[in-house]
């Protein structure tokens, strides 16, 4: 049987933390994503817990009156509970080094197989056509692991706010191909 995924990186949000809503513009992007998606049959939506993930695919939900399910898997990766001046040169290195941690952070390898574990469950699950929304880090993650000619980090550093990912999984084969253009 073949599975599609959608991949949504959520819309523009005000910031990083768990409860950090969508923006203005943000919420218009959501009420585009709906219209995206209208004529796609969807058959469950799975989404992190975070507020701005939730509000990104709410508006969809709303309208085909489907349950947003909330999973831990599909989180934002902590990189480091503390601050890091240099942030942007160390996560590229956790894209070399997937066991590189930092204090109260996850690796890349266990950020990877958080969202893996998801993916294998839902390969074995009746529904055929689901929504994943989550986050830029664990979206490339995710895609550069299943799809070894990906650069997990180049893939990052190209995503937008939303952006869309079909992963399209059958017995043989696995393809993926973005089917979301940035205005």
């Amino acid at each position: 049987m073949d599975k599609n995924l959608y991949i949504i990186r959520h819309c523009q949000a005000e910031g990083q933390p768990p409860q950090a809503s969508l923006t203005e513009k943000g919420f218009e992007q959501a009420l585009a994503l709906t219209e995206f998606f209208s004529t796609i049959q969807i058959d469950r939506i799975i989404s992190s817990p975070f507020l701005r993930a939730i509000q990104t695919i709410q508006p969809f939900a709303q309208k085909t009156n489907l349950k947003i399910e909330e999973d831990e898997r599909l989180a934002e990766r902590i990189l480091s509970k503390d601050p890091i001046p240099n942030w942007l040169e160390i996560y590229k290195e956790t894209y070399q080094d997937l066991d590189l941690k930092f204090s109260g952070g996850e690796s890349t390898r266990e950020a990877t197989n958080r969202a893996l574990s998801l993916i294998h469950e839902i390969q074995k699950s009746p529904e055929e056509n689901m929504i994943l929304v989550s986050h830029g880090n664990l979206i490339s993650l995710l895609i550069s692991n299943l799809f070894d000619e990906v650069n997990g980090f180049k893939l990052w550093e190209n995503l937008s706010n939303p952006d869309v990912y079909h992963l399209q999984f059958n017995n043989e084969e696995q393809h993926f191909k973005r089917i979301w253009e940035s205005n």
